[in-house]
């Protein structure tokens, strides 16, 4: 069945039509602003008979009701929406005595203000089906917790929702939202949903959101895309109360790029080929490495990322694009980080034998454990030595030899 929503803005009041549920998405919104959802209530607890309901009057909400409810009052605000499932309402209360709510007072509704879209602790990744994605062997990092560029959005189905868009982008781009259970995949359909008298009041903040309806188009893999909102990102994990990165067990961790927290274990940094095919090598890795059983606590972590390049210390506003690998473990004391250790030296050696055929040229390796004292750095090259490096150290060896005669000879000084 559908639903019917009853909205107000001032004292201009509207009734609307909202679709059935449908589709699910990749990554989904956690908190809601539903009626029923007893977080959402100063007290803990859902409004009964005996209550007072108090929205704050300068606050702007939308509230999703399932079920009918009896109240003794109700103040609302002067902006916001009441979203009512079938058969929800709101009756008055006659005064009779209810044995489920004998305790009859004044309850508030929460602040939904400060629910901000680049937390990554309200985001949880789902499979289509709606259900959530089973805990595996992978895991992503801060950055990616979050919706990326190419990624589907889902609200969930029967749920009402405020978010905080502030965003350092011009705009945040979405590959498909699905609001109420109708999924907007199109430029236009979203463009339409925005004009609907829903959307400011679930969507406030500076940040534009965007539907593209397109997935990445490179085998190689897309960059997430929220590199510009990282400080933000950080600061809303962070900046919670409660909330803080965890004392690593090693003295000088790994800082991988999009991740806020130092980590234990190793990295690994690819550069590719257009040959490259991310997901065939995820697959690979993990059933051909990380499935092995001296590998059960070991958790990775693969994307394409864009390193900002350096010269000489300085920064350059060029970047390049490469395939980050982060490997942790469960292991703890000076044991921290070991089995990542080797799991990371056994895909090095793979990308040795095997990497011209998977369409890596070149692989660094970074590690911190528990037992050492700074980050160890190797790199490998794709293949054991190349025809290249064989020439240029021949040419190198003539030049210096070259140089040499000459000097004897008193022809260079």
């Amino acid at each position: 069945a559908g639903s019917q929503c009853l909205a107000w803005t001032g004292l201009n009041w509207f009734f609307c039509s909202l679709p059935a549920a449908s589709a699910a998405v990749y990554k989904q919104w956690i908190p809601n602003t539903n009626f029923e959802t007893a977080s959402n209530w100063d007290k803990g607890r859902v409004p009964c008979a005996n209550d007072v309901v108090h929205f704050e009057k300068d606050k702007v909400v939308s509230v999703f009701v399932r079920s009918p409810h009896t109240l003794t009052d109700m103040y609302l605000p002067l902006n916001g929406e009441l979203v009512l499932a079938a058969g929800a309402g709101f009756t008055a209360s006659d005064g009779s005595w209810d044995p489920a709510c004998d305790s009859g007072i004044l309850l508030r509704f929460a602040d939904a203000e400060h629910r901000s879209w680049f937390d990554p602790a309200l985001w949880q990744e789902v499979v289509p089906g709606g259900e959530l994605q089973p805990s595996g062997r992978l895991f992503s990092v801060h950055e990616e917790r979050v919706p990326c560029r190419h990624d589907d959005v889902v609200f969930q189905p029967q749920t009402s929702f405020r978010i905080n868009t502030d965003s350092a982008q011009t705009a945040i781009q979405l590959r498909s939202i699905s609001v109420m259970g109708q999924e907007l995949n199109t430029p236009a359909s979203w463009a339409g949903y925005l004009q609907g008298p829903s959307a400011p009041l679930q969507f406030h903040g500076n940040g534009t959101l965007q539907v593209t309806g397109a997935g990445c188009p490179d085998k190689s893999g897309c960059a997430c895309g929220n590199a510009l909102d990282g400080p933000r990102i950080c600061a809303a994990l962070l900046g919670a109360s409660g909330r803080q990165c965890p004392e690593p067990a090693c003295q000088s961790p790994l800082q991988p790029l999009g991740h806020c927290c130092g980590v234990c274990g190793a990295t690994i940094n690819l550069d590719f080929t257009p040959d490259f095919d991310l997901q065939k090598y995820q697959d690979r890795l993990v059933q051909e490495l990380l499935s092995q059983p001296k590998y059960a606590g070991v958790q990775m972590a693969i994307s394409k990322v864009h390193k900002a390049r350096t010269f000489l210390g300085v920064v350059s506003r060029s970047s390049t694009p490469l395939i980050q690998i982060v490997l942790i473990d469960d292991r703890a004391g000076v044991q921290t980080g070991t089995a990542a250790e080797q799991l990371a030296a056994d895909i090095m050696e793979d990308i040795a034998q095997h990497g011209e055929a998977l369409g890596i040229s070149s692989g660094k390796m970074e590690v911190a454990t528990g037992s050492t004292s700074s980050g160890q750095v190797g790199s490998y090259p794709a293949s054991r030595i190349t025809a290249g490096t064989v020439m240029g150290l021949l040419f190198g060896l003539l030049l210096l030899g070259g140089i040499l005669f000459l000097y004897r000879k008193g022809k260079l000084r």
